[in-house]
C-alpha cells in the first residue's frame, strides 16, 4: 500500500485503574497529557492522512486539537464500550474514505507506538485481510486458583500478547463490530471482532516497548521510552 489512510483513535474511557477523578488520557506524561503524544507520534507517520478521535459525552478536558503536522483531526461522540467508540469513529470517518479502504485503530494510551512499525503493519497487513501489532509471549505463564496460587503452568507455544495498531477494510470491521454487538459478544480489541466474523488478522510483530499505560506506575515508564525512542 502506498496511499494514505486514517487512524481512530478511541478515547471515551475513564482509565479507572489509574485512580483518581481524571480520565488517564489526560493526565501528565513529560509534562503534557498522554494523549498528545499519542495523537502526534502517530500524526507523524508519512501514511496517515488524519486521526478521528472518539470522546466521552461530557468530555471538558479535549484541548480542542483540529490539525496536527498537518494533518486534519476530527472528533466524534464516542460509545459505552470501547467496541462502541471505534465503531462510531468508523463511522464518522469523512466520506473519501472508501468501505474498502484500510483504517487504523490505535489506543489513546499507547504514546511508545515505533513509526517503523506502523509501517511494517501497512506493508504486511494490505497483503491480507488487514492485521495487527503484537509480540510472542516469551514468559513463561501461569494459571491462578481461586486463592491466588499458581495452580498450572499452560502452554505460550503460539500466544501473542496483542498491541496497536491494528488495522482493517472500514467496512468489513464495522461489519464485523456490528455483527458482534447484535449477537451479544463483548469484543476486546478489533481482531476480536473480525476473528468472529470469519478472517484470520495478521500478525505482525512489533516492539515490546509499545506499551500500553494502564496504571499510575506506568506513566514513569512511558515517559523514559519517550525520551529514547525516535522511530
Amino acid at each position: 500500500m502506498t496511499g494514505a489512510l486514517w487512524c481512530v483513535v478511541p478515547a471515551a474511557g475513564r482509565g479507572t485503574r489509574v485512580g483518581g477523578m481524571c480520565p488517564k488520557q489526560y493526565l501528565p506524561l513529560a509534562g503534557r497529557p498522554l494523549i498528545e503524544h499519542t495523537l502526534e507520534r502517530l500524526a507523524a507517520h508519512p501514511q496517515i492522512a488524519g486521526l478521528l478521535v472518539t470522546l466521552g459525552a461530557d468530555d471538558a478536558r479535549w484541548p480542542g486539537i483540529t490539525e496536527l503536522n498537518g494533518k486534519r483531526v476530527m472528533t466524534a461522540p464516542g460509545g459505552a464500550e470501547r467496541s462502541d467508540s471505534v465503531l462510531a469513529g468508523i463511522d464518522a470517518l469523512p466520506a473519501t474514505v472508501g468501505q474498502d479502504d484500510f483504517v487504523l485503530v490505535h489506543d489513546a494510551a499507547r504514546p511508545c507506538v515505533r513509526l517503523a512499525d506502523i509501517s511494517a503493519l501497512i506493508e504486511q497487513g494490505c497483503a491480507k485481510d488487514g492485521g495487527l501489532l503484537g509480540a510472542p509471549l516469551r514468559d513463561t505463564l501461569k494459571r491462578a486458583d481461586a486463592a491466588g496460587c499458581s495452580a498450572q503452568t499452560e502452554p505460550r507455544d503460539q500466544r501473542w500478547r496483542a498491541f496497536t495498531p491494528q488495522m482493517f477494510r472500514r467496512g468489513q470491521l464495522a461489519s464485523a463490530l456490528r455483527a458482534a454487538a447484535k449477537d451479544g459478544r463483548a469484543v476486546s480489541d478489533e481482531a476480536m471482532a473480525m476473528e468472529l466474523a470469519g478472517y484470520a488478522p495478521l500478525l505482525v510483530e512489533g516492539a515490546e516497548d509499545n506499551i500500553k499505560v494502564t496504571t499510575a506506575a506506568d506513566f514513569p515508564l512511558a515517559a523514559y521510552l519517550l525520551s529514547r525512542i525516535v522511530t
